[in-house]
């Protein structure tokens, strides 16, 4: 099986594409559309749906292939657990049987944090690592994935740590920064507080960042004194798509 489709929903966007589960590459352009405004399921399902008939269209004719999904929620046995940026209507939906039946098709439902770290587990920054590697993505909040030597371990949620009696990513977050207007330097620190009680908590063989803001990298990333090594995700904004078509390859 060398193909996949991988959708990655956000707050403001949803974007789509074939994978080559191979390279764990892009083997099509990328579909994108933007988030109905209310953040309703059925407007984002008929997105989603929209996304999927024109990849289907690449694909060789009558060509089945495995469709993972991936979702800013909590997503425990395919019911989504939480909502970020979307509508509540979310919190107790069985997204993954909604998904089903308006695509026809089986799907593999996942948080959208838990598929960027395994496609950086399986194709990015943290393959061939054996150890614990505890992906992180800094952005409205801070998501976060476990996996050990490449088995995901699901729904961490790390960002939701209470650290100094708040939620850390309520200091530590991408937009934190923004919102304070902090310095690379002043957001360091609170970076450094986050990573070092995750550190001492789980002892991990190596981090690696995402979001949007790890393009700057070299801003940040040097400031921190850790034990483990701290990278940045190699796959950028794909790694959403191609997590979670990998992901559902392999429960395919």
């Amino acid at each position: 099986m060398s193909h996949a489709i991988g959708i990655d929903i956000g707050g403001t966007g949803i974007k789509g594409a074939i994978v080559d589960l191979d390279s764990g590459e892009l083997a099509s352009e990328r579909v994108k559309r933007s988030t109905p405004e209310d953040g309703e399921p059925d407007g984002i399902i008929e997105t989603v749906r929209e996304i999927v008939l024109e990849l289907d269209d690449e694909l060789d004719a009558g060509l089945s292939v495995p469709l993972g999904v991936c979702f800013p929620a909590i997503v425990l046995e395919g019911r989504t657990l939480s909502a970020a940026n979307v509508s509540d209507a979310w919190i107790g939906l069985h997204a993954d049987s909604a998904f089903g039946e308006a695509l026809g098709r089986d799907i593999h439902f996942v948080n959208d944090a838990d598929a960027a770290g395994f496609a950086e587990a399986r194709f990015g920054a943290a393959r061939e690592v054996r150890g614990l590697v505890i992906m992180t993505t800094l952005g409205t909040g801070i998501g976060s994935a476990l996996l050990h030597r490449g088995v995901l371990i699901p729904n961490s949620e790390l960002g939701h740590l209470e650290i100094d009696g708040e939620d850390a990513e309520g200091r530590a977050a991408n937009s934190a920064r923004e919102r304070e207007e902090l310095s690379f330097e002043e957001w360091a620190q609170r970076l450094q507080r986050f990573y070092s009680h995750v550190e001492f908590l789980f002892s991990p063989s190596l981090f690696v960042v995402g979001g949007g803001i790890s393009k700057s990298h070299e801003e940040f990333l040097p400031l921190l004194d850790l034990r483990a090594p701290i990278v940045p995700a190699e796959l950028r904004n794909n790694a959403g798509i191609i997590g979670a078509a990998a992901l559902a390859a392999a429960d395919a």
